[in-house]
Parts: structure tokens; C-alpha cells; sequence
């Protein structure tokens, strides 16, 4: 999920194949969007499949390499100063070759008029704040957005739409995607944060190693996005998604970028902004955080069946209550047995488990459990009565399943 213009070419490559990573949170559901894909996001992601899917209303393609893509602008300075803005979110084909300006009778035009229409004026708010213009052209760049690279969407073309959506609600529908992406990354993804923590600050004179910056943000992310630089100096950063389901509301799971950037090995400029900083956020609960305190239940193909116990293991018994410490990016479990840990593939708590490192990623409403990249859980059966069954992680055995964080 760049280069969106990104990328267009993928020159140097961070890992051999772009591999799932600890999927953050989940990069869905932070705003509402105004229409509803009808899609599973418990499919199939994007760039995945061995097979030749025919519903790509609801499975992204060609694009199903999906780029968000940030700037850091100085020169002159746009956004606040402590956050990278936003650039685009491209549907990159798999290879990293990609469409542009796919369908000219949608080219939009007056974009604020039309969010504010169909009801998506707090979408505005952000845009207006985070995915500004270099040159103070900021509707003649959401109107380059939307035609060059949101027109190129399958999940987007207006047969896929609900029946009686307005004219324009794919376009909406794309920028409150493109914002949801942005507030999840500022929560999970927050660039300027995970580099700051690391040591890496905006500055006049310092200089920095492209390794340092992909190691910042992996140890945050657990995902490398890619850098570009101009004159030396860091100016874009791209972050790589496949996606289950529909663009509208789909799942995007973070992936390693498939390309390095274009910035050199050494001597990497982090230049100073001007403005001021911004604690702007979206208003949602889920963007406050983990709960202290939290049951894990499970969500089969079926609904809820259960959750669970204080030892890690699957029952519709008396659900354990679990202690999370840390963020959404990354947090330890415990019940009131001990620790818990993912070993040797098996989820157990208990006094002397040394305790993995999880993740939450939000996903259709719900704040899923992850760990290793992936939220898929899985079981040799389903629980009844007293029965309980070992968690696996993954999807090897007889039941798959996710767990919601509630």
C-alpha cells in the first residue's frame, strides 16, 4: 500500500517480497464513513491470492498494493510542525507498476463542496489541516488526488456502490479512507513520534543514516516504510498496506515497503519546519488507547463463541478478565494466572510464561488481538459446555477465528 506516485518504480528493495507485519492497529474505523461496502474483511487480502478473483468490488485490483504516502515539507512548510501531511494513498499494482487517470467522467471537481455535502465535513476538518498544498492550491491537489489515483480503485467504481448512493460518494468514501489511514498512522504509524523517541529530531545541522530512520520506525511499527530525500534531506515517507475487503472499509494490513526510497545511505537531512505544533485528533474512543483491562472473546464465522480463559485457551465458559500494558503498537496480556505468550505456534498464560508482545488492530468496528503480523487465530474444534480448546496462532487447524479485544 507507494510512491504513489509513488511507486511507480521499485527501484532498491528493503526485504526480498514485501511480508505482512504486526498489523497495528487496525486501520479501519476511526471515522465513519457515509456508505457501506457490503464486503467481508475476512478474506483474501490484496496481492495474496494464487487464484483469479472475480468480485473486485469487494478484493482491490489491479491496485491491490495500496501506498499512503506522506510528506515533510520545509520549503516552504505545510501542516503543523511536529506531523508529516498527507500526500495520497496509491493503488500500486503487486509488481509496483501501477494506473493513473482511469476514468475521466469521474474527475470531480469543488471536493469540499462535495464532502460537506454528503456529510463528511469533519473529513474536511483534517484535510484542511494535514493534506494542504505546497503552493496553497489545496482544491486543485485533492481534485489530482481523487482523478489520478482514486478513479484507478475496483472496490471504487460506481457499480460497486450501494444502490442510490449520490453521485460523487466513491470520491467521499476515498478521502474519509485516506483520512481514517492518516489518524491510525498518527496513532500507530506516527512517523515524527517514532522517529523523535529514537533521537532523531528536526534539526538545522544534524544528519542521519537512512538505517537509523527504517530502524526508528521498525522498532515502532514493526513495518519499514520507504524514504525519499531531495538535496539530501528527507521529504517523503511511504507507507505499504494490502487490504481484505473494500477500500471503503476494508482492513489494511501494513506490510514492509518493497522498495528503500531514494534517499542515500548516509548524511540524510531532517530539516526544521516552521509553524506551530498540533495535538489535533479525531474524536473516537478507540483512538484513546488500550483498555487497563479487557475481556478477549471470539469471533467465528458464526458471531461471538466464547473467548478466553485465564490460561490462554478457548471456552464458552466464565471469560478471564486480562491486564494490557502499552499501546496499541504494542502491549503485553496477563490473567490472573501469569504472563502470556505465543510458543511454539500455542497461546498460554501462566507464572512462568515470559510474556509476547501483541498488537490491536481495528478491523470492522471491532479492536482485534494480533501477534506476528497477523489477527488470525485458529483451533482444532470449537468449544461446548466444559471442552476448551488450545489457541493456535495462525489459521493451520480446524477452526479460524479472531479475537476482539472488548
Amino acid at each position: 500500500m507507494f510512491l504513489l506516485t509513488l511507486l511507480a518504480a521499485l527501484t532498491s528493495v528493503i526485504v526480498a517480497s514485501p511480508t505482512i507485519a504486526p498489523a497495528r492497529r487496525s486501520l479501519d474505523g476511526l471515522l465513519s464513513q457515509t456508505i457501506s461496502s457490503g464486503c467481508s474483511t475476512s478474506g483474501t487480502a490484496s496481492c495474496t491470492n494464487t487464484t483469479a478473483i472475480s468480485n473486485t468490488c469487494c478484493f482491490e485490483s489491479p491496485g491491490g498494493l495500496l501506498v499512503l504516502t506522506q510528506f515533510w515539507d520545509t520549503n516552504p512548510s505545510t501542516g503543523p510542525s511536529n506531523s508529516w501531511t498527507i500526500h495520497g494513498l496509491w493503488p500500486d499494482h503487486c509488481d509496483g507498476s501501477f494506473d493513473q487517470n482511469c476514468d475521466p467522467s469521474r474527475d470531480y471537481t469543488n471536493i469540499a463542496n462535495l464532502l460537506t455535502s454528503q456529510g463528511a465535513s469533519s473529513t474536511l476538518s483534517v484535510m484542511q489541516m494535514f493534506w494542504v498544498d505546497i503552493n496553497g492550491n489545496d482544491e486543485t491537489f485533492w481534485e489530482h488526488e481523487w482523478s489520478t489515483h482514486g478513479t484507478c480503485y475496483s472496490t471504487l467504481r460506481r457499480s460497486c456502490l450501494p444502490s442510490g448512493s449520490p453521485t460523487g460518494a466513491e470520491a467521499v468514501a476515498f478521502f474519509q479512507t485516506v483520512v481514517r489511514l492518516f489518524q491510525a498512522i498518527v496513532q500507530s504509524f506516527n512517523i515524527f513520534g517514532a522517529l523523535q523517541a529514537a533521537g532523531i529530531t528536526p534539526s538545522s545541522t544534524a544528519t542521519h543514516t537512512l538505517s537509523s530512520l527504517q530502524s526508528a520506525l521498525q522498532t515502532a511499527f514493526g513495518v519499514t516504510p520507504a524514504f525519499d530525500c531531495s538535496s539530501g534531506a528527507v521529504n517523503q515517507a511511504y507507507i505499504y498496506f494490502h487490504l481484505k475487503g473494500s477500500v471503503i472499509d476494508g482492513a489494511f494490513v501494513p506490510i514492509n515497503a518493497p522498495r528503500a526510497g531514494s534517499c542515500p545511505s548516509t548524511n540524510i537531512k531532517y530539516p526544521l519546519k516552521s509553524g506551530t505544533p498540533t495535538t489535533t485528533t479525531v474524536s473516537h474512543a478507540s483512538q484513546t488507547g488500550l483498555p487497563a483491562t479487557a475481556t478477549i472473546r471470539t469471533l467465528t464465522s458464526s458471531g461471538i463463541v466464547g473467548g478466553l480463559l485465564t490460561l490462554g485457551t478457548w471456552s464458552t465458559q466464565t471469560l478471564a478478565t486480562m491486564t494490557l500494558s502499552g499501546s496499541p503498537s504494542g502491549f503485553t496480556m496477563t490473567s490472573s494466572k501469569g504472563p502470556c505468550a505465543v510458543s511454539g505456534g500455542s497461546l498460554n498464560c501462566g507464572s512462568g510464561v515470559t510474556p509476547s508482545t501483541f498488537t490491536a488492530v481495528s478491523s470492522g468496528g471491532n479492536t482485534l488481538l494480533a501477534f506476528g503480523g497477523s489477527s488470525s487465530w485458529t483451533s482444532d474444534g470449537v468449544p461446548s459446555g466444559t471442552t476448551v480448546f488450545t489457541v493456535f496462532s495462525g489459521s493451520s487447524h480446524a477452526q479460524d477465528y479472531q479475537l476482539v479485544i472488548t
